[in-house]
């Protein structure tokens, strides 16, 4: 190179007297017209071949030319241009001495080759829809930076010797120079598409911007101008979506679990050769094959996303090396501070090398994590995709091994995992690598007492380990309690009615706080723990530096501290606390992936339904449309089977009746003929569409409508048609929006009866040709289930020319039967006709006798039992949603407003009527300031301003050492020792313990005012929550309400300390940091004052976006969950329906729906962070550039604190923010338990009267009652006088306003016009506890709680034992109770399950007795007891309560015929009221009543 360069009469390649030792660098001439003018071209040439097959290969559709392409190539022919001008200028000129301008001749004409190449690059990418090139954007950037060093020269050499003497050479070389800086500018924008659907902006991000996330910049300006809503995010990028993902995993995933089963087989038939295995081998083989299902997960899974990851793995590769060479860089500024002759130059260039590298660092750093983020999204929407196809295959054998809870939590908790494994897995075997090079420089540095301060991790870490599995088990004992707490909150929530009714409130809010007592000590124990753990966590860096220099001078007098050796050791340390910090929790996050690994593999690999269990055949002509021949069924491989022996054959349009006792495999054969049991042998044919009703109703959370059509359009005479036939008309009246009701989750707000009737309307619209119902009647009423086998399933039904196959318990259905099959544990013993089976005096003619004597005993109860009567007592309750729904505004308003309703009110009657439930809504915007100050306030200021200045106080000490270190570096050295270093080192370590101390103290202060704030905040939701009328609970979810008191109190406990914590210890290290770079170099301050406006800034808009998008992705998880739990329970009649598609669609959406607002969410915290770091770096610039300026006034020491301090700079503000935004975050759950605080609570004491005694008349002047505003009266204008021990039924149809009148008294809903006087005294005047302690209630549904037996007696202890002990003789329990273990302290599991129903209903009177009031409310229990249980109520009540006044809501008829009173209700009025005997001979409604029952 240097002969061709002498050729040309230059000087060498290189000289280092002129690059590196002067005053005055500069390159040599050969260098700058060989080197730098080829190396892009190298690049360029080099790289082309491989670019362009990667171009061919990806294919996105041409592109239009556009303005931007035409500028790109008009500039490149311009650059070839001046190249051949330039190659022909000094042929011309220089055509004699040709040799000796070799190189002047070869270069312009390599330039210009090269830019037609890119030129033709640039048309090759328009055509495969390139958007915007990192190859071209790379190459220009070379190019520019190339020439700024010829660039440099040639200003010096116009500025030495004018511009005139050769004015075409500096004309071109400039305007050369302006041209590549212009090709450069517009390769940072990138060809736009033709907009559609909102898309996500980063596909048509240029390079640079996709670097800098400058592409999110848009939706952080709109939502800090107003807050994002849905519509704002961004469609989701193609390969984000789940049906690319699904598709091509699921292939692979298939053929990963083939292989899987061979292994299986081939292991089984080698065992199988005649030997059981023992029970450990067994074992062994079962972990073994989870295990592997486990690993086959995660190949298929690296395999379709570990490119991807591998680039990012790259990244922070790329970003480790440059972290490792900014103290290299640190160590080279030092030293050129120490050297008093050194140029200024090189203390510039090493400043600038360290931005740069900061700069690359943070951009390497951010792209690994956008990767992981991306990845982790990516097998998010996989695994959830893959999970959710198996639950709509598994069969029911493996489907009984995982509950319902099991399963969400594999998509919930176990992808959660998953995702945070792709985050911290690289730092498994990064981190230790990074360890080892740092204590590699330090050894560099500081010798063998480097490993002193690895001896001080080493100790640092088992005490941590110690403290943590400390904590772990406080956090079980907390867990325990936090369980039993919200284990009692539900049940306060599901017997919420109960409690009004009994005014037990107080008893139950005292048990409530007793668990949080308990819990709040338990996390009080383990937060003291936790703050050692972070006080010797924070005070690492100083005890690793204590020990290493430490141990450094006292080893040697002639070991020396320096600037040098100080400053790039805290610098290295620094480095090290990160990997140290992550290791631990990598590992532990690496093996709780694996183990979810293990149990989604597992998931995945049970065993699914066979496709072969039913052949089904399109209709044919020879007219038979079931048959199963030999059929045996088990429910698993394993169990004995549940069928045997089974053969019929089921003609077309025939109605085949399925009769057997409970357990005799009715279900099953049902389940047989859709395939969902295990077939053994024989075969099952069953031909055209099926339609399938379960025993138990599966109801979707969505509107009647959608439920009844199911994915069909809707046919609007065929629909009506159905729901006539099916009895569905008169419920779709009482429903607020008819059939556009939102039903709530499985159903809540329909009564048994409803859902039974729903389900079947869905079969029945279905129009399919084989009709499998199983026992859809069972729970509706006598007359409504006649009316249904008319209308739909008997001779004359809609259904009458379909296969219809039912199985029942309802005899009267019987003769109507094509066919009966009677079933005797699993066989078909007798099947025929009624009349044939009936001749033979077989079971079947035993069964029909026994069943028509207890028929005929229950006519009476059973006719009317109106299992409607659900709604009974809930008349439409249940469906209204909340005031707030209704009036569209976001606050709650009082939902009781007590005025009367005037007629305008009544009409508008608004759209949301028949929205249910209140959904968990977002809030929008900032966090108001007034939750800071609820928080802070529940603390009180005398405990917040000792908090700060203990901070101060840390701050200070952590000052001062770092301070101390910096004057004992620039110490003098004298005979090479340095004096006093005993006492140095003594004041180093005392200042550094006392941080250490005053550590300790903030994070224990702020942890209890935590504690203190959270037990206020608690305390006043519970009460809120307590006091709120019943329409409050009946609009309200309970799962809102629970998730309130489970995960918003949990974050009010934990994570708002927890953020508190940290976003105070980083503003105050900053300031710290601040005030040393302003020591240093106050001039600082003109660059750090503008910083830290623009970081205001640019946090202020990340905010506001960061927490609407969090609340976003939150609203959006939950119908994720809801939709998955619901198909999880309706799998059956999914797959029986053949709906599967559609509903792997309705997850998709979802899914696809929820990562819509998860992509921004992590690509804001990037956008944030890369911004922040520039500042950040912006800073480590000032200090550095400004430490050179003042080197003759500065000392290294000082230089070396300022800088390596400004090096942390650019953690701390993004450890800021993100603390910052997790306290906004979290603090929404201060806003969410303070939500309740305004919605309207019942009136309490108005004026206490002790002395009130109550005697038992009662009486209704003009009372009307309504159940919410806007809807019609429940009750209208009831006048009544009921006199004192009077005995009064009250009957009527469902709806007909009976329990109302119950309400009304109890005021559970206050009057909406007049009064109820009980004694002359208007109950509106008294207060509400003493009211209800004065009335009691029979309650229709018996409501226990758990806890002892007595508790739930008398909760308040107001009554002796042997009180106690009497009312349970006198409700026939006593024997009952004495026998119990603990007898009276027998605990009641939850709701009372572990007594059957109708002791329940007993212990129900049992409270009644003890508390022995004057009025008596019974509200009958309608099937809940037998008849039996019931006389003995019956007879109880008319004994002991003779001198009470007692009301019966009455269902069976029988029980009030001796009252002295019975009033008829219908429709909100009294229609008949007189003694029954009367009202019998008067014919009216009561005597039609009477003659349905049997009684008249």
């Amino acid at each position: 190179m240097d002969a061709f360069c002498r050729l040309s009469g230059l000087d060498p390649l290189w000289d280092w007297n002129r690059t590196w030792y002067t005053a005055n660098p500069d390159l040599t001439q050969c260098f700058q017209n060989t080197v730098l003018v080829w190396v892009p071209c190298i690049y360029l040439w080099l790289l082309a071949p491989f670019y362009c097959l990667h171009l061919y290969c990806h294919d996105h559709g041409r592109i239009r030319m556009s303005c931007l392409c035409t500028a790109k190539m008009v500039l490149g022919f311009m650059l070839a241009s001046f190249g051949f001008v330039e190659f022909f200028y000094i042929l011309l000129e220089r055509s004699q001495e040709i040799q000796q301008h070799m190189v002047f001749l070869l270069s312009p004409i390599i330039r210009s080759m090269t830019v037609i190449l890119a030129l033709c690059i640039i048309q090759l990418e328009r055509i495969r829809g390139c958007r915007s090139s990192v190859f071209l954007f790379l190459f220009w950037v070379l190019a520019v930076v190339c020439s700024l060093v010829p660039l440099r020269a040639k200003i010096q050499l116009a500025m030495d010797e004018g511009i005139a003497s050769d004015i075409v050479r500096y004309l071109a070389f400039f305007s050369y120079f302006t041209i590549q800086l212009a090709q450069l500018f517009l390769c940072c924008f990138a060809d736009h598409t033709d907009p559609h659907l909102n898309p996500c902006p980063v596909k048509d991000a240029s390079f640079l911007s996709k670097i800098l996330f400058w592409w999110f910049t848009g939706l952080v300006v709109k939502g800090y101008r107003t807050p994002l809503a849905a519509e704002d995010l961004w469609t989701l990028r193609q390969e984000d979506t789940s049906r690319k993902i699904i598709s091509e995993l699921q292939e692979d995933w298939t053929a990963e679990c083939t292989k899987l089963q061979r292994q299986e087989k081939a292991l089984a038939s080698g065992v199988a050769l005649g030997s059981r295995l023992p029970d450990q081998a067994q074992l062994l083989r079962k972990l073994q094959k989870e295990q592997s299902s486990g690993f086959f997960l995660l190949r298929t899974l690296a395999r379709k996303f570990g490119p991807y990851f591998l680039t990012g793995t790259l990244c922070i590769i790329f970003h480790d090396a440059f972290m490792f060479a900014i103290p290299q860089v640190l160590s080279l500024l030092l030293s050129f501070m120490k050297d008093e002759d050194a140029p200024l130059w090189k203390g510039y260039f090493y400043a600038t090398l360290m931005f740069l590298l900061s700069c690359l660092q943070s951009l390497f750093n951010h792209q690994y994590m956008y990767t992981c983020f991306t990845v982790g999204m990516r097998v998010k929407t996989a695994v959830m995709g893959l999970v959710y196809r198996k639950s709509l295959v598994i069969n029911s054998s493996a489907r009984r091994t995982c509950t319902v809870g099991e399963i969400v939590n594999l998509v919930s908790a176990d992808t959660q995992k998953l995702m945070d494994f792709v985050v911290y897995f690289n730092a498994v075997w990064l981190a230790p690598i990074e360890i080892a090079l740092c204590l590699f420089f330090l050894w560099q540095h500081l010798g063998p007492s480097a490993l002193a301060g690895i001896t001080t991790v080493i100790l640092i870490f088992p005490l941590n380990g110690f403290i943590a599995k400390k904590r772990s088990k406080l956090q079980e004992v907390q867990m325990k309690f936090m369980d039993g707490r919200i284990r009692l909150m539900n049940e306060i929530l599901n017997g919420i009615k109960i409690l009004k009714f009994y005014a037990w409130e107080k008893a139950f809010l005292e048990q409530v706080l007793g668990y949080r007592e308990k819990e709040l000590k338990a996390l009080k124990k383990s937060q003291i723990l936790y703050s050692i753990s972070i006080a010797s966590f924070n005070s690492s860096s100083f005890l690793i530096a204590f020990a290493m220099f430490g141990v450094y001078v006292m080893l040697d007098d002639r070991n020396v501290l320096d600037a040098q050796k100080v400053f790039v050791s805290m610098a290295l340390i620094n480095i090290l606390k990160t990997p140290l910090s992550q290791l631990p929790f990598a590992i532990s996050t690496t093996m709780q992936a694996m183990v979810s690994l293990r149990r989604l593999g597992k998931y995945l690999c049970a065993e699914e339904l066979k496709v072969d269990n039913v052949s089904k055949a399109p209709l044919s002509s020879d007219g038979e449309d079931v048959a199963i021949e030999n059929g045996t069924f088990s429910w698993s491989a394993e169990s004995p089977p549940c069928l045997k022996r089974i053969n019929f054959h089921v003609p077309r349009g025939s109605l085949v009746a399925v009769v057997g006792h409970v357990g005799s495999g009715k279900s099953s054969l049902l389940s047989a003929m859709l395939g969902e049991t295990e077939k053994r042998s024989g075969s099952v044919t069953v031909k055209g569409s099926v339609a399938y009703v379960p025993q138990q109703a599966w109801i979707q959370n969505a509107t009647v409508q959608d439920n009844i059509i199911f994915g069909r359009e809707k046919l609007k005479t065929w629909y009506n048609r159905v729901l006539e036939a099916c009895a569905l008309l008169p419920d779709l009246d009482i429903l607020p929006a008819g059939d556009s009701t939102e039903i709530g989750e499985k159903g809540l707000n329909l009564s048994g009866g409803q859902k039974q009737r729903v389900s079947l309307a869905r079969a029945v619209y279905r129009k399919a040709d084989v009709y499998l119902l199983d026992d859809p009647l069972s729970a509706v009423d006598a007359h409504v289930g006649q009316h249904i086998f008319d209308k739909v399933i008997g001779p004359k039904g809609v259904l009458r020319d379909k296969t219809r196959i039912l199985v029942t318990h309802g005899m009267s259905f019987l003769p109507q039967a094509d066919l009966i099959l009677v079933l005797v544990d699993g066989e078909i013993t007798e099947s025929g006709s009624y009349q044939e089976l009936l001749s033979r005096h077989g079971a079947f003619a035993d069964f029909i006798h026994t069943f028509a004597n207890t028929e005929r005993k229950e006519t009476g109860s059973r006719r009317s039992n109106a299992r409607l009567s659900m709604v009974d007592f809930m008349p439409f309750s249940r469906d209204l949603s909340q005031e707030q729904l209704i009036g569209g505004d976001t606050t709650n308003t009082n939902l009781q407003n007590m005025e009367p309703v005037t007629e305008t009110d009544q009409e508008q009657v608004p759209e949301d009527l028949g929205k249910l439930t209140q959904i968990d809504k977002a809030f929008t915007g900032r966090v108001k300031l007034e939750m800071y100050k609820k928080y802070f306030k529940t603390i009180g200021l005398a405990l917040i301003i000792p908090i700060v200045f203990l901070y101060g106080f840390q701050q200070g000490a952590s000052l001062g050492y770092n301070y101390w270190l910096s004057i004992w570096a620039d110490d003098p050295v004298v005979n090479g020792t340095q004096t006093d270093t005993d006492l140095k080192l003594t004041v180093f370590g005392a200042l550094g313990f006392v941080q250490g101390i005053a550590i300790f103290g903030t994070t224990v202060a702020i942890s209890i005012c935590g504690i203190i704030a959270s037990r206020h905040l608690h305390m006043d939701l519970l009460i809120n929550v307590l006091r709120s009328p019943m329409s409050f609970f009946e609009s309200t979810p309970s799962g809102n309400l629970l998730n309130r008191f489970a995960k918003e109190i949990d974050a009010i406990d934990c994570m708002v300390p927890d953020g508190l914590k940290m976003m105070l210890s980083y503003v105050f290290k900053l300031m710290e940091v601040c005030i040393i770079v302003l020591m240093a170099t106050p001039f600082a301050a003109v660059i750090i004052l503008p910083l830290a406006f623009l970081y205001a800034f640019v946090q202020s808009f990340y905010v506001a976006t960061s927490c609407q998008l969090r609340r976003l992705e939150a609203v959006s998880r939950s119908p994720i969950y809801t939709h998955f739990n619901e198909t999880v329970q309706g799998a059956s009649v999914i797959r029986a329906f053949g709906e599967q598609s559609r509903f792997i669609l309705q997850a998709n959406e979802r899914v696809d729906f929820n990562q819509t607002s998860y992509f921004p969410r992590f690509v804001a915290t990037r956008w944030l962070a890369v911004n922040l770091e520039f500042v950040g770096n912006g800073v480590v610039l000032a200090a550095a550039i400004l430490s050179v300026m003042g080197k003759n006034t500065l000392s290294p020491g000082i230089v070396g604190l300022a800088v390596s301090h400004s090096l942390q700079v650019t953690g701390i503000l993004s450890w800021i923010v993100r603390s910052w935004t997790d306290v906004e975050n979290n603090i929404v759950s201060v806003e969410r338990v303070n939500e309740y605080a305004d919605t309207a609570k019942e009136v309490r004491e108005l004026f206490f009267c002790s002395l009130w005694s109550v005697e038992g008349t009662i009486e209704f002047q003009d009372y009307g009652l309504q159940y919410r505003k806007g809807l019609e009266l429940a009750l209208k204008g009831i006048t009544l006088q009921i006199h004192e021990r009077e005995k009064v039924g009250i009957v009527g149809r469902t709806g007909a306003g009976k329990s109302s009148l119950a309400l009304g008294i109890f005021r559970i809903l206050e009057a909406a016009k007049g009064k109820i006087f009980i004694d002359g005294v208007n109950i509106a005047d008294i207060g509400l506890h003493d009211l209800r302690s004065r009335i009691t209630i029979i309650p229709q549904d018996p409501v226990l709680f758990s806890g002892s037996l007595r508790m739930n007696l008398d909760p308040f202890d107001t009554y002796t034992d042997e009180e106690v002990w009497s009312s349970l003789e006198l409700a026939h329990l006593k024997n009952f109770v004495s026998n119990l273990p603990n007898k009276l302290n027998y605990e009641c599991s939850e709701g009372g399950e572990n007594l059957s129903l109708g002791q329940r209903q007993l212990v129900c009177l049992a409270r009644a007795l003890l508390r022995k009031t004057k009025i008596l409310v019974l509200d009958e229990a309608t099937a809940a007891v037998d008849l039996e249980t019931d006389t003995l109520i019956q007879s109880t009540i008319r004994t002991q309560f003779e001198d009470c006044t007692v009301l019966t809501i009455a269902h069976r008829l029988n029980t009030i015929m001796d009252y002295t009173r019975v009033i008829v209700m219908d429709r909100g009025h009294i229609s008949e009221m007189d003694s029954p005997a009367n009202l019998i001979a008067q014919r009216g409604q009561f005597y039609r009543m009477c003659r349905e029952a049997g009684l008249a």
